[in-house]
């Protein structure tokens, strides 16, 4: 995905993606997941997820890829920050929160290093597919053994191109299946919020919620 495409639709506004309540998928599902510490929120945003992960006692890494997402977020929360350039990325920190701009697959090791578990509401669901290897196969580096994922994916109908894109349960087991055990949690259906499947006639879709384990 062009980065470009990234930073016009925060430029413009056209962040239907962002939710402005804290997800009930990571209410409802937290206490499934057994780990506790570090937790990586990749694209992130700037979901009020991270500051609640916070609040609860994690330490918050996330990463995002377009900066003024990050800095709103900080501002949005009212959250004191230090900002930090580097050459990988810009590393904000606040309360409690290390919040990456920069490119997930860029960012070096150390950046992301001792995750206790992921936190991904939203990220495998904006990659196209070219990309979603790459990205599983980076958390399967990242994450030691027992290290656990809380995935959200999205089913809407194959053929409407995303992002959101969609992701069925054949296609989650092809990507995690090699290094990671998978347990779905709940299937929720519910109508379809997003503008441009209503325009496209979409009604429903169904959120999938899943407990992703390292091998």
């Amino acid at each position: 995905m062009d980065p470009d495409f990234w930073r016009a639709r925060w430029r413009e506004g056209r962040i239907g993606f962002h939710q402005a309540e804290i997800n009930p998928h990571l209410l409802k599902w937290r206490s499934q997941i057994e780990a506790r510490g570090r937790v990586l929120v990749p694209l992130a945003g700037k979901s009020r997820d991270l500051r609640w992960l916070a609040q609860d006692g994690e330490v918050v890494i996330g990463v995002e890829l377009v900066e003024d997402a990050v800095r709103a977020f900080f501002e949005e929360q009212d959250v004191p920050y230090q900002r930090q350039p580097g050459q990988k990325g810009v590393r904000y920190e606040g309360d409690g929160i290390v919040f990456w701009a920069g490119d997930f697959f860029a960012l070096p090791k150390e950046a992301l290093s001792g995750i206790d578990w992921v936190y991904d509401r939203a990220a495998l669901i904006a990659l196209p597919p070219a990309l979603r290897e790459r990205y599983v196969g980076r958390l399967a580096e990242l994450l030691r053994p027992g290290a656990e994922i809380l995935l959200v994916a999205l089913e809407h109908h194959p053929a409407l191109d995303g992002p959101p894109f969609y992701v069925d349960r054949a296609e989650v087991e092809r990507l995690y299946a090699e290094h990671f055990v998978i347990t779905e949690l709940e299937r929720v259906q519910g109508p379809a919020d997003n503008p441009k499947f209503r325009q496209a006639g979409l009604e429903v879709m169904t959120e999938v919620v899943y407990r992703v384990q390292r091998r």
